[in-house]
C-alpha cells in the first residue's frame, strides 16, 4: 500500500497560486526592471562571451638578442653583454659594469668598509669573516692608502675598490639593440596551436604599436619608452622590465581571431633607498692561468635589465551547453522584478516606513499569516465571557488565572454545532422553550456546601495537580455550564453521540461493551465544536474546563478507572 501511494505521488504535479494586482504603478514598475535585466543580459552574453567554452593557454618562448656597442676601451657583441638566462621566459643584457682585473690569490689591505677600519692590529682579529667583508682577517691593520688603515685579509687580491656604479653607463648605447621573441601556444581542449610570427612576417620590421603591433622585433629602449622609463637613468643600476603577451582568441568559425597583444611595464621598485640595493645587478668571473701556472681572475660587477616575459590568455570557442547553463543563471535575475515589487508593497510593515492603506490592502490579499506550531498555544472559553482568549505562556500558576489574548468568535461559528445537532424543528423549538436554556446568571444555583478550590468559580471542579486542568467553566462566581440543558444535548445526550459516530463509521457496533471510550471522545468533540466553533486550529488546541471534562467522564466512564488527560497537538 506504501509503494503505491508513493508511485501516486510521482504522478502529481504542483504550482504556485498567482496573486494579480491590477495596478499601473507596480506593473510598469515590474516591467522596466524587466527591460533593463533583459539588456543587462544580452550586453554580457555578447559582450563577455557567455556562450562560450574557454580554455587556458600553453606557451613556450625564445629569444634572441642582436646589436653591437663600442666604447671606449672595446667593442660589445652579443657574447658579452647577454648573459644565458637566470629565470623562466627570461634575458638579460648588461647596460653597465664594474671591472677588477688581476685577482689573485693572497693578503690584502680590505676596501675600507666601517668595520674593517682601524688603527692597530687590536682592532683586527684573526679569522674574523664579515658578511660585507672580501675575504677572511688576519689579524693584522694594514695601510690602505696614505690616509686610510684596514685589517689585512686573505682573499683575491686585490679586492674591488669601487662600490658605486658609474654614470653615465657605459653600455647606454644598449638600448638600441633588438630582441626578437618567439611565442608558440597551444589550448589544448580545442587541439589549436599557433605562435606569434606570421607566415609573411618581415625580418627588417620593428615593433611599433599604431604601424607594426604584430612584429615580433624590439628595441630595447622602445620597451622602456613604452613602460614610461628613461632607458639611460635605468641602464646605470639596471631593472626588471616585463613584456606582456596577451592571448585573447575567439576561435568560432564566423568570427575567428586570435593574435597577440603586447604590453610593457617596471616589475622592480624604482624607489628603494641605497641600503636596499636598488636596480638588479650581481658578479661573476672569468678566470687564466699566468705563464707560472699560478690562478688569475677577472670580477665582473654587471648591472644590466632582466627582461621577464609573461604570456597569458585564454581562447574560446562556442559551445550549447555553456549557452544553456548561462541562459539557466540569467533567468535568476528576473526575480528582481517580483522581489523589488513585493518589497515596496510590504514596506509598510516596516517601523521606518508610514503606513500606506492601499499597500495594506495588497499585502493582506498577497500575504496570510500562519502561526507556526506552539508547544504553550492554547485556547479557553468561559461561559460568562463572549470571546474566547488565547494563552501562550509556559504555566507557572493555574490556566484559569492567566490574562491572555482576546480573539472575537467567528460570526455563526459558536452556533453550528448547535443547528446541526438538533434533529428535528419540533425538538429545536422544545429547546428554544426551555427555560434551562436561558442564558445563566450568577443567582441560579448557590455553589456547593463543601469547600470549594481556590481556581474553581462554578463549585462542580475536582482538585487537578497538573496547571493545564485548573480551569472552570466560568470566570465569575455562578451557575456551573454542566447544569445546562443545551450543555446535556449537544455534549451528553447518547442518542446525538451515537448518530455522529454512525455518521463516521457507518458499521459502528452500538452493543458493543466498550463503546464508552468513542462516546465520550465523541463528547469531548462536540463541546469544542459548541464553544470554540469549526475552527481547526482552534479545535486542536482548545481545553475543555475540569468540570465539563469531568461530567463527560461520569457520564462515558473508563472501564479501567484511569484517563489520559488532555493531550496537545499541532
Amino acid at each position: 500500500m506504501a509503494g503505491c501511494c508513493s508511485l501516486k505521488n510521482l504522478c502529481e504535479y504542483e504550482t504556485s497560486k498567482v496573486v494579480r494586482i491590477q495596478s499601473v504603478y507596480y506593473g510598469s514598475l515590474r516591467w522596466a526592471i524587466i527591460t533593463v535585466v533583459f539588456l543587462y543580459v544580452c550586453v554580457v552574453l555578447i559582450a563577455d562571451k557567455r556562450y562560450q567554452k574557454k580554455d587556458a593557454i600553453i606557451s613556450s618562448v625564445h629569444t634572441k638578442v642582436k646589436g653591437v656597442a663600442q666604447t671606449d676601451l672595446r667593442i660589445w657583441d652579443t657574447a658579452e653583454y647577454t648573459i644565458p638566462m637566470q629565470g623562466i621566459d627570461s634575458f638579460f643584457v648588461v647596460t653597465n659594469i664594474i671591472m677588477t682585473e688581476n685577482q689573485v690569490q693572497g693578503v690584502c689591505a680590505e676596501f675600507p668598509i666601517a668595520r674593517a677600519v682601524c688603527s692597530t692590529d687590536k682592532s683586527c682579529m684573526k679569522g674574523r669573516m664579515d658578511p660585507l667583508s672580501s675575504g677572511i682577517q688576519t689579524g693584522k691593520c694594514v695601510k690602505y692608502n696614505t690616509t686610510i688603515k684596514t685589517c689585512e685579509i686573505t682573499a683575491w687580491c686585490p679586492v674591488e675598490s669601487m662600490k658605486n656604479a658609474p654614470m653615465p653607463a657605459i653600455l647606454q648605447s644598449a638600448e638600441n639593440f633588438t630582441v626578437l621573441i618567439k611565442n608558440n601556444i597551444h589550448f589544448p581542449k580545442f587541439n589549436y596551436t599557433t605562435r606569434n610570427i606570421s607566415p609573411e612576417f618581415n625580418i627588417s620590421c620593428t615593433y611599433n604599436k599604431n604601424t607594426a603591433s604584430r612584429c615580433p622585433i624590439f628595441r630595447l629602449g622602445d620597451i622602456l619608452q613604452a613602460a614610461g622609463e628613461n632607458f639611460s637613468e635605468v641602464a646605470i643600476q639596471g631593472g626588471i622590465m616585463a613584456i606582456e603577451i596577451n592571448w585573447d582568441c575567439n576561435l568560432d568559425k564566423w568570427l575567428h581571431r586570435c593574435g597577440p597583444k603586447y604590453g610593457f611595464r617596471r616589475l622592480d621598485d624604482k624607489k628603494t633607498n641605497e641600503a636596499l640595493y636598488p636596480g638588479y645587478n650581481f658578479r661573476f668571473a672569468k678566470y687564466y692561468k699566468q705563464a707560472n701556472g699560478k690562478e688569475e681572475r677577472t670580477l665582473i660587477k654587471a648591472y644590466g635589465i632582466r627582461f621577464d616575459i609573461l604570456v597569458f590568455g585564454t581562447a574560446g570557442q562556442f559551445d550549447f551547453f555553456e549557452l544553456l547553463v548561462y541562459i539557466g543563471s540569467a533567468l535568476s535575475y528576473f526575480g528582481l522584478a517580483q522581489l523589488v515589487v513585493d518589497f515596496l508593497i510590504t514596506s509598510y510593515t516596516f517601523p521606518c516606513f508610514r503606513s500606506n492603506p492601499v499597500k495594506e490592502y495588497y499585502y493582506r490579499k498577497k500575504c496570510e499569516s500562519v502561526p507556526g506550531p506552539r508547544w504553550t498555544l492554547l485556547y479557553v472559553s468561559f461561559v460568562d465571557e463572549p470571546h474566547i482568549l488565547m494563552v501562550d505562556t509556559l504555566l507557572r500558576t493555574s490556566l484559569q488565572n492567566i490574562k491572555g489574548e482576546i480573539l472575537h468568535r467567528r460570526r455563526g461559528g459558536s452556533t453550528v454545532a448547535a443547528k446541526r445537532l438538533l434533529q428535528s424543528p419540533d425538538e429545536a423549538a422544545s429547546v428554544r422553550n426551555s427555560q434551562e436554556l436561558q442564558p445563566l446568571r450568577k443567582k441560579e444555583e448557590a455553589p456547593s456546601a463543601h469547600e470549594r478550590l481556590s481556581w474553581c468559580c462554578c463549585g462542580k471542579c475536582r482538585p487537578a495537580q497538573s496547571y493545564l486542568e485548573q480551569l472552570c467553566c466560568r470566570r465569575q462566581d455562578g451557575a456551573c455550564l454542566t447544569v445546562s440543558a443545551l450543555f446535556e444535548r449537544l455534549v451528553l445526550r447518547r442518542a446525538t453521540l451515537e448518530f455522529i459516530l454512525l455518521y463516521k463509521e457507518p458499521l459502528l457496533d452500538l452493543k458493543a461493551e466498550s463503546l464508552n471510550k468513542p462516546l465520550r471522545h465523541c463528547a469531548y468533540e462536540q463541546y469544542v465544536h459548541w464553544r470554540f466553533g469549526d475552527d481547526d486550529h482552534l479545535e486542536k488546541r482548545a481545553v475543555i474546563p475540569n468540570c465539563c471534562r469531568w461530567r463527560i467522564r461520569e457520564t462515558f466512564p473508563s472501564e479501567s478507572g484511569e484517563y489520559s488527560g488532555f493531550k496537545r497537538k499541532y
